[in-house]
C-alpha cells in the first residue's frame, strides 16, 4: 500500500507539470483576459501544492538534499506568491501587509542559506552548489527588493513586479522539472538553461511595461 511519502510524491511531480501547463497558458493568452487570469490561478494552486508537498517530504525524511529542496520551494514559492501579492497593490493607497513583509523577510533569509550553502558545496567540489548559490541571490535579490519597496511606502510599478515574479517563479518550476527529465544528461546545465534563457527575457519584457 502506498505510503504517505509515496502519494505525496507523486502529488508534487504531477502539481509541478500542471504548473508548466498553466504558466505556458498564462504566457500564450492576452495579459489581463479571463483566459490569462484563469491559467494564472491554476499556476497558483499548482505551485501551493507543488510547495506544501516539499514540506511533507521533508516530513517524512529529513536529508541534506530534501532540505535544499525544501529551501528551493521557499524561493520559488515565494516568487508567485509576490508575483501574485503585486496584483493586491494596483492602487497608491493600497499598502504592503504584514503576510507581505513576513512572506519577504522569510525568503530573504531562506535564501542567505541557500545561497551560503552552496558556496560552501561549490567550494568543496559540487557543482550543484552553483546551483544553490545563484537560485539564493535570486530570491535574496527579489526579497530585499520587496522589503526596500515596503520601507518607502511605495507600491512601485505592479504590473512589472507582477510580471517579473511570475515568469521567474514559471522559470523556476521548469527548472525543476528540467532537472528531473534531463540532469543525468546536461548535470548543472539542466537546473540553470532556464535562468539563462529567460532572465534577459525578463528583462525585455519589463522594459517594454515601463516604457508604456
Amino acid at each position: 500500500m502506498p505510503t504517505v511519502e509515496t502519494w505525496s510524491l507523486w502529488l508534487h511531480i504531477a502539481a509541478g507539470t500542471v504548473a508548466v501547463l498553466a504558466g505556458v497558458g498564462a504566457l500564450a493568452t492576452e495579459k489581463g483576459g479571463r483566459r490569462h487570469r484563469g491559467a494564472g490561478k491554476l499556476f497558483l494552486a499548482a505551485m501551493a501544492v507543488t510547495v506544501s508537498t516539499v514540506f511533507v517530504l521533508l516530513a517524512a525524511a529529513v536529508t541534506t538534499f530534501r532540505i535544499v529542496l525544501t529551501l528551493v520551494a521557499i524561493f520559488s514559492g515565494y516568487l508567485a506568491f509576490s508575483g501574485y501579492r503585486a496584483l493586491s497593490r494596483k492602487r497608491p493607497d493600497d499598502s504592503p501587509q504584514p503576510v507581505d513583509w513576513l512572506a519577504a523577510a522569510a525568503v530573504v533569509l531562506a535564501c542567505l542559506a541557500l545561497g551560503g550553502w552552496g558556496i560552501v558545496w561549490f567550494l568543496g567540489g559540487s557543482s550543484f552548489g552553483l546551483v544553490m548559490a545563484v537560485f539564493g541571490a535570486i530570491g535574496v535579490a527579489f526579497g530585499g527588493q520587496d522589503l526596500r519597496s515596503f520601507r518607502r511606502g511605495g507600491n512601485g510599478a505592479w504590473i512589472v513586479s507582477h510580471l517579473q515574479r511570475m515568469l521567474a517563479a514559471f522559470i523556476a518550476t521548469v527548472s525543476a522539472v528540467s532537472a528531473v527529465n534531463l540532469g543525468p544528461t546536461l548535470g548543472v546545465l539542466a537546473w540553470l538553461w532556464p535562468t539563462i534563457v529567460g532572465t534577459p527575457l525578463i528583462a525585455y519584457w519589463s522594459n517594454e511595461y515601463e516604457s508604456d
